[in-house]
C-alpha cells in the first residue's frame, strides 16, 4: 500500500513528467527500439525539446564540450550558489524510457514548483550526455567532464564504427578542447541531488515506493582474452584441441561461483567475442568482458585478483594464455551525510518511511561525489525491471518523488539562510 502524502498533490507534474519520458524514447536510433548512445543523431532532438522546455522556464540554456545539457535557473534574489539537479540522457541498446531521463524530467519539474514556490535557490539542471558507457566502452563521460575528471586520453578512443571521441564531438557541433571549460566550481555549488529509478527489485519487494541512497558500490570492469590455437573442427582431436571459447566457458562459470560464495558480491560476464567465430572453426581467441561490483573495496579487489588467476591457471592447464586488461575501477562512494540527512527527513516530513539503500548500479552521483556534496533518491521499479522495454513506473511513486524532492530542496534553502 503507497503511503500519504502530506502536502497538495502534484499529479498533473507527475504525470507530465511521465510523458515527457514517453516522448523522449522516441529520439532513437532504432526504429521500435530505444537506443541513444552518447552524441548520435537522436541526442540533436532530445537536447532540442529539453532547450524548449528549460527555455519555457525562464532558464539560461548551454551545451557543454562534452555534450552536456545545463539550463541554470537563477532567481534575482537568490544566493549566487547553486544546487545541481539531473541524470543522464543516453541509453543502453534496447533500453527501457525511464532509466536516467525520468531524473532530468523530474528537475524540470522541480524548477516549477521551486518557481510556483517563489523560494530564491539557484538551480542548474543537467542532461548528461553519457552514462552507460555503449558507445566507447567508458562510462560517465559527461559527468567525468562536470567533475573535471575527463581524461583527454579518452577523446582518442574509437567506436565500433571507428570514429575517434574527438570527432563525434566535433561533428555535435562541440570543441572537444573545451572540455576543461565544463567542469564546476566546488564554492560555487551547494551540492548535486540525482533521482533515479532503483533498478532493482528492493523497494518493491518491501512495497515501499522511494529510499535515500547511501553508498554506490566500487566497480571493476575489464577484458579477459583468451588465446589458444584456430583449427578445423572436424579433423583436431579433442585432446590436441587449445579451444579459447571452451576456456572462456569454464572461467565465466567459475565467475558465477565465485560470486555465489561471496556475500553481496555480483559478478557478470556481459559481453563475448569469439574468432574466427565459424562454425566449422575451433575458436582460436576470445574476449570477454567481467563487470564486477561490492560496496567493500578490499573485497572487490580480491575478488578480483582471484578471477584473474583462475582464468590464467585455466588458460595453463588447456595450454592458452589468458591476459586481462582492466577498462574501469571505481571505488564505493558514499553520499554526503548531511544532504542525505535532509533527504531521509523530507521522506519522513512527507509521511514516508526514511528508508536508506545502498545502489548496486552506477550512477552519475558516484563522479560527482568526489567534487560536490551529492545524495540520490531512488523510485520503486516495478518488477525490479530496468536495462529493458519493459521498464516501468507508477505515477504515485514519481508524485511521492515530487513530494520529497521539493521538501528537501526547502530545506538546502534553509540551511543557506541558518549559515
Amino acid at each position: 500500500m503507497d503511503q500519504t502524502i502530506k502536502s497538495r498533490p502534484m499529479h498533473a507534474q507527475s504525470v507530465r513528467a511521465i510523458s515527457e519520458c514517453h516522448t523522449l524514447a522516441t529520439f532513437t536510433e532504432e526504429p521500435a527500439h530505444i537506443t541513444r548512445r552518447f552524441l548520435t543523431p537522436p541526442v540533436h532532438a532530445v537536447h532540442t525539446h529539453l532547450r524548449q522546455r528549460m527555455e519555457a522556464l525562464g532558464m539560461t540554456v548551454q551545451t557543454d564540450a562534452a555534450g552536456n545539457l545545463r539550463g541554470i535557473h537563477q532567481p534575482a534574489n537568490a544566493p549566487a550558489k547553486r544546487f545541481l539537479i539531473g541524470s543522464h540522457i543516453d541509453t543502453v541498446p534496447d533500453a527501457g524510457p525511464f532509466d536516467g531521463i525520468l531524473g532530468v524530467t523530474l528537475a524540470l519539474e522541480l524548477v516549477e514548483i521551486v518557481q510556483e514556490r517563489q523560494l530564491p535557490l539557484s538551480i542548474e539542471v543537467i542532461a548528461f550526455s553519457e552514462e552507460e558507457g555503449v558507445r566507447y566502452g567508458i562510462p560517465f563521460l559527461g559527468s567525468r567532464a562536470v567533475a573535471g575528471t575527463f581524461d583527454e586520453k579518452l577523446l582518442a578512443y574509437e567506436d565500433a564504427d571507428g570514429i575517434p571521441m574527438s570527432e563525434a564531438i566535433r561533428s555535435f557541433g562541440l570543441d572537444p578542447t573545451q572540455i576543461p571549460s565544463a567542469a564546476i566550481e566546488p564554492q560555487q555549488t551547494l551540492g548535486f541531488l540525482e533521482i533515479h529509478i532503483e533498478q532493482g527489485p528492493i523497494l518493491e519487494a518491501e512495497d515501499l515506493q522511494l529510499a535515500a541512497v547511501t553508498s554506490i558500490v566500487g566497480q571493476t570492469r575489464g577484458t579477459l582474452t583468451f588465446t589458444g590455437h584456430a583449427n578445423h573442427a572436424g579433423t583436431t582431436p579433442m585432446h590436441l584441441r587449445h579451444d579459447a571459447l571452451a576456456a572462456a566457458a569454464e572461467w565465466i562459470t567459475a565467475v558465477e561461483t565465485h560470486a555465489n560464495s561471496t556475500p553481496s558480491l555480483v559478478a557478470t560476464v556481459g559481453k563475448i567475442f569469439a574468432d574466427p567465430n565459424a562454425t566449422n572453426v575451433i575458436p582460436g581467441t576470445v574476449h570477454t568482458t567481467l563487470d564486477l561490483r561490492h560496496p567493500s573495496d578490499p573485497i572487490r579487489t580480491v575478488a578480483v585478483e582471484a578471477l584473474i588467476a583462475q582464468a590464467q591457471s585455466i588458460a595453463q592447464r588447456r595450454g592458452l594464455t589468458a591476459q586481462f586488461t582492466q577498462t574501469m575501477n571505481e571505488p564505493a562512494i558514499p553520499m554526503d551525510l548531511a544532504l542525505t540527512a535532509n533527504l531521509t527527513a523530507a521522506l519522513e516530513s512527507t509521511g514516508l518511511p526514511a528508508r536508506i539503500l545502498t545502489s548496486g548500479a552506477g550512477h552519475d552521483a558516484m563522479i560527482l561525489a568526489a567534487r560536490i556534496p551529492t545524495t540520490m533518491l531512488f523510485l520503486r521499479s516495478p518488477g525490479g525491471i530496468s536495462h529493458h522495454p519493459a521498464e516501468s513506473v507508477r505515477e504515485q511513486d514519481v508524485e511521492a518523488a515530487l513530494h520529497v524532492a521539493a521538501n528537501f530542496l526547502e530545506r538546502i534553502f534553509a540551511t543557506i539562510n541558518n549559515t
